[in-house]
């Protein structure tokens, strides 16, 4: 499946966008580790919004603001961390799904629990 990251970065008014691949066909079969996976990458985007030079950045799923809202053509995740906001999506998964499986995920997150095995940064 392919989906839109977007990216604006606070004090700019430039929107970064990335074109994203990914193995899975539909978001409907998404275990939580796939959500981890489009919420790092979304949080990617941003760092290398800031700094291209840095092609992988390392993020950590803390310290953010988040919402799954509807669009015409599914739903889209928005996340908002003090260097900016990133949008990514449309996915074609039911608004509510969606919006438990990304909040199961970050709650977890937040009081500890791993996102993936690598030492994060924070944005």
């Amino acid at each position: 499946m392919t989906y839109t990251v977007e990216v604006l970065l606070r004090e700019t008014d430039r929107v970064v966008s990335e074109t994203v691949t990914r193995e899975e066909d539909s978001p409907a079969g998404w275990s939580e580790a796939d959500v981890i996976g489009v919420l790092e990458g979304m949080l990617q985007a941003v760092a290398r919004a800031k700094d291209p030079g840095d092609p992988d950045p390392t993020v950590a799923l803390r310290g953010l603001s988040w919402i799954v809202n509807p669009v015409a053509t599914g739903v889209v995740i928005a996340i908002e961390i003090p260097s900016g906001a990133v949008v990514a999506g449309p996915f074609a998964i039911p608004q509510d799904r969606l919006h438990a499986m990304v909040g199961s995920v970050l709650s977890r997150s937040a009081m500890g629990a791993p996102s993936s095995p690598a030492p994060g940064r924070v944005h």
